[in-house]
């Protein structure tokens, strides 16, 4: 069973910036495509940022490419998600999980999930 624990969130101000750390206890995390998730008040979970499993392919929804970047350190077992120039709008909670898949785009792909982390974007 892979465990995954999310870390980084907060309040910042429309424009500002937060980085957003997700570590795995699992010795396979080398293999496994990963994902940033998020879900706002009142509104499905939607997919942010995919990365596969050597880190060498992403892929990213519009309404956050160029704003937001996800990379991986395999050697830490640790994914990471950098978000820039944020809006209100990117108020949720943000959710990392991993898929057995080598690369998975869909929400429907990942299995194992971390428990979240608040991000409040102020006005």
């Amino acid at each position: 069973q892979v465990q995954l624990v999310e870390s980084g969130g907060g309040l910042v101000q429309a424009g500002g910036s937060l980085k957003l750390s997700c570590t795995a206890s699992e010795g396979t995390f080398g293999t496994y495509a990963m994902g940033w998730f998020r879900q706002g008040p009142g509104k499905l979970r939607e997919t942010v940022a995919v990365i596969n499993w050597s880190g060498g392919n992403t892929n990213y929804p519009d309404s956050v490419k160029g704003r937001f970047t996800i990379s991986r350190d395999n050697a830490k077992n640790t994914v990471y998600l950098q978000m820039n120039s944020l809006k209100p709008e990117d108020t949720a909670v943000y959710y990392c999980a991993a898929s057995n898949l080598g690369m998975a785009y869909y929400l429907t792909e990942y299995k194992y999930w971390g428990q979240g982390t608040q991000v409040t974007v102020s006005s």
